[in-house]
């Protein structure tokens, strides 16, 4: 496995980072911690990404559930300071993780500090290492949708004010770093902004959407990124399992996501992207390749990712997931991607 630096923060991460968010959903906990298990011994995996809202898709019975899968193994592990552990904070009128206050949990001090609280305890830790915004307050284009064609006059929680609660949090020791998630170049340039006027503390990841598929990061984002040295952890690098190929031809395989739930399949598997995974996974076999790991390949190794998010209902998928940071896509490869990228951009959103 390799290992990157995360940011200017002295930490190294691995390059594959293991998402958590099926965890109470699709998957049991017994199931999460075999997860949990092999990848961090049979798989080198460091890194473990999660959140206060998770499982998903949300259910306000359920919410936590995944930090707290992820506590119950780390106590049972009987050690934490080798791996390198995140988490989110959302706002969002469906929280039921801690009190809402009007029509949703805010990004302000008592939201903030009530959130970390909560997670600390279901993870059984006394530090998250990485800290991240799970998606902006604010109406903005982020969750798939593309346009933005006004400003709403709205009431939001300052981003000022979002970063003296994380600061806080950061002084009191809860917290190590912090990230952004689903968020817009004026986002991040704001948060770059702010931090530097005010001596708050900088964020240093940013967790957006990216794949074979949607690469829409790259215009504007990915360069202030790498300029600004703040690292890109994607997610939905195979489009929920669409990039496998596994629903071509209409097929609804038993258990998978995109056949259980209805959440995120216009997103990612909609009837117009059928001809572009299609196109992709003919790609991957004119080369020998699986078509799930020549996506994940290519996302793992872009200039700008620090470490590829992966998610996985099954050990097989799990087994096959953590393989693709072995695969280094050829010369050859690449050109067809660039190629069929060229005359089909960004049709999965």
């Amino acid at each position: 496995m390799e290992y990157r630096k995360l940011s200017n923060t002295g930490l190294e991460v691995s390059k594959i980072c293991l998402g958590t968010m099926n965890w109470g959903q699709q998957n049991t906990e017994a199931e999460a911690h075999e997860q949990l298990d092999y990848a961090t011994t049979v798989g080198e995996i460091n890194f473990i990404d999660s959140a206060e809202m998770y499982p998903i898709p949300p259910e306000p019975e359920k919410q936590g559930t995944t930090e707290r899968y992820v506590g119950n193994w780390l106590a049972k592990r009987g050690k934490r300071d080798d791996l390198i552990i995140a988490s989110k904070v959302a706002s969002s009128n469906l929280i039921r993780t801690r009190p809402i206050e009007g029509d949703r949990t805010r990004y302000n001090k008592k939201n903030i500090l009530a959130a970390i609280d909560g997670t600390l305890s279901r993870l059984q830790t006394d530090y998250i290492d990485l800290y991240q915004v799970h998606w902006p307050e604010r109406s903005t284009n982020f969750f798939g949708i593309r346009n933005f064609e006004n400003i709403v006059d709205e009431d939001v929680t300052p981003i000022e004010e979002t970063l003296e609660a994380l600061g806080e949090i950061v002084k009191a020791g809860k917290v190590r770093f912090i990230g952004i998630s689903n968020e817009t170049p004026w986002g991040l340039s704001e948060y770059l902004r702010v931090a530097k006027e005010k001596g708050l503390p900088r964020v240093i990841t940013i967790q957006n959407q990216y794949s074979i598929m949607n690469r829409l990061f790259e215009i504007g984002l990915s360069e202030m990124c790498m300029h600004e040295n703040v690292g890109l952890l994607p997610y939905s690098s195979l489009g929920g399992g669409a990039l496998s190929g596994k629903y071509l031809g209409g097929a609804n395989p038993p258990g998978a996501r995109h056949t259980l739930y209805a959440r995120n399949r216009a997103r990612y598997n909609a009837p117009h992207l059928q001809s572009g995974i299609q196109a992709y996974v003919d790609l991957a076999h004119k080369h020998g390749l699986d078509p799930a790991q020549m996506a994940l390949s290519f996302t793992n190794d872009r200039p700008f990712v620090t470490a590829n998010i992966i998610g996985c209902t099954s050990m097989e998928q799990l087994k096959a997931d953590i393989a693709s940071a072995d695969i280094k896509l050829s010369a050859d490869v690449m050109k067809d991607i660039e190629a069929l990228y060229t005359v089909m951009p960004d049709p999965q959103a």
